[in-house]
């Protein structure tokens, strides 16, 4: 298993709207691009950090072909609302520990 951990600075007027379309995208990449899933939460007001699965580094480094046009959309309303995003780790999952 392969995952990442990304980090969003979110301008304060811009939270619901990124959520929205943060929530938007996740699901297309579940459903259509061999996702996992993934998990936003929030640090403070302005800060996110999502942690996403997929199931090897391939997967997730594939351009993504399955995507409808509305993703770009996703893609642009959550940057616009940030005034940051970044991949802070991609990692090789080692030991799984975690409840099921």
């Amino acid at each position: 298993m392969f995952s990442i951990i990304y980090s969003f600075d979110v301008k304060p007027e811009c939270s619901v709207e990124f959520i929205a379309a943060w929530k938007k995208m996740t699901v297309l990449l579940y459903t259509r691009e061999g996702s996992l899933g993934s998990r936003l939460h929030k640090v403070n007001n302005t800060k996110y950090v999502a942690y996403a699965q997929w199931p090897d580094k391939e997967t997730w480094q594939k351009e993504k072909t399955n995507l409808p046009k509305s993703a770009k959309e996703y893609q642009r309303v959550m940057s616009e609302c940030c005034t940051a995003i970044q991949t802070e780790y991609a990692m090789e999952m080692v030991e799984d520990l975690l409840a099921k």
